[in-house]
C-alpha cells in the first residue's frame, strides 16, 4: 500500500517551524490538504505560500481550550491530526521553577491531550474514522540531562497515545506516536558542533544525527492507510540510540 494521503485533510500543530513545518511540506507532497496551526501567523503565512493551494492556516495556542475548539472548527473535516506542538526548557531540574514546568507540561502534554480529544470528537461526529499521530521523543522512553519537564511530558504523551488508542479504536480512530531521536535542525546544529554535542553523537550506534528526511516515511506510514492495523504503537526513529549500551 502506498504512503498516500490523496484527498485527506491533515491538521499539523506547531507548524510554524522545525519538525512541524517540515512535516507539513511532506504531507502536502503526499497529496494531503494541510491545515497549518501555530500561535504566530508570519511564519505560517510564509509556509502556506510556499506550499500553495494545498495549505490553509489557523491560529492556535494549544494551552487555550477556546482556541483549540475554534481551530478545529475552522480547519474543516479533519482526517488526520499531527499533534506536534511542543516546547522545552534546558536547565537542571533544581534550577527550573514552576513556571518552566507549567510551560513545558502545559504545552506538550496538556495541550497535546486537549487537541487530540477535540480532533477525535470531530472525527467521531463525522463517522469516518481518522488517524492521530502524536509526536513524542525517545526522551519519553529514557533519560537525558537538564530536560526533566520535557522528558516527563513526552512520557505522558506516550501513555496518552496508548490510552486513546484503546478508547478510540471502536470509532475507527487510530492513535500512534512517532518518537524521534536526535534530529539535526537549524536550532541545534551549533550545539552538536561543540565537544558536548559530538560526545552525544558518539553514543548513537549509527554515529550520526538524524536528518529531517529520516522521519518522512515513518510519518507517512502512521498518517496513511498503510498503518491501518496499527494503533497504540510507538515508532522510534533514533539511529539505534534506544539500544545503545550503557
Amino acid at each position: 500500500m502506498k504512503l498516500s494521503l490523496d484527498g485527506r485533510r491533515v491538521l499539523v500543530t506547531g507548524a510554524s517551524s522545525g519538525l512541524g513545518a517540515h512535516f507539513a511540506k511532506v504531507l502536502a507532497g503526499a497529496g494531503a490538504h494541510v491545515v497549518l496551526a501555530a500561535r504566530g501567523t508570519d511564519k505560517l503565512a510564509a509556509l502556506a505560500a510556499e506550499i500553495g493551494p494545498a495549505a490553509q492556516m489557523v491560529v492556535l495556542d494549544v494551552r487555550d481550550s477556546a482556541m483549540v475548539a475554534a481551530a478545529i472548527e475552522a480547519a474543516g473535516p479533519i482526517d488526520v491530526l499531527i499533534n506536534n506542538a511542543g516546547v522545552t526548557v534546558t536547565a537542571p531540574a533544581l534550577d527550573q521553577d514552576e513556571g518552566d514546568w507549567a510551560a513545558v507540561v502545559g504545552t506538550n502534554l496538556e495541550g497535546g491531550y486537549r487537541v487530540a480529544v477535540a480532533a477525535a470528537r470531530a472525527m467521531r461526529a463525522r463517522g469516518r474514522g481518522g488517524a492521530i499521530v502524536n509526536i513524542a521523543s525517545i526522551l519519553g522512553l529514557r533519560q537525558g540531562g537538564q530536560v526533566t519537564p520535557y522528558a516527563v511530558s513526552k512520557a505522558g504523551v506516550i501513555q496518552m497515545t496508548k490510552q486513546l488508542a484503546l478508547e478510540l479504536a471502536r470509532f475507527d480512530i487510530r492513535v500512534n506516536a512517532l518518537a524521534p531521536g536526535y534530529i539535526e535542525t537549524d536550532l541545534n546544529r551549533a550545539f552538536f558542533e561543540t565537544p558536548a554535542g559530538m560526545a552525544l553523537i558518539k553514543r548513537i550506534p549509527q554515529r550520526r544525527l538524524g536528518r529531517l528526511a529520516d522521519l518522512d516515511a515513518p510519518l507517512l506510514l502512521l498518517a496513511s492507510d498503510a498503518s491501518a492495523f496499527m494503533t497504540g504503537s510507538v515508532l522510534v526513529v533514533d539511529g539505534g540510540h534506544m539500544v545503545g549500551s550503557l
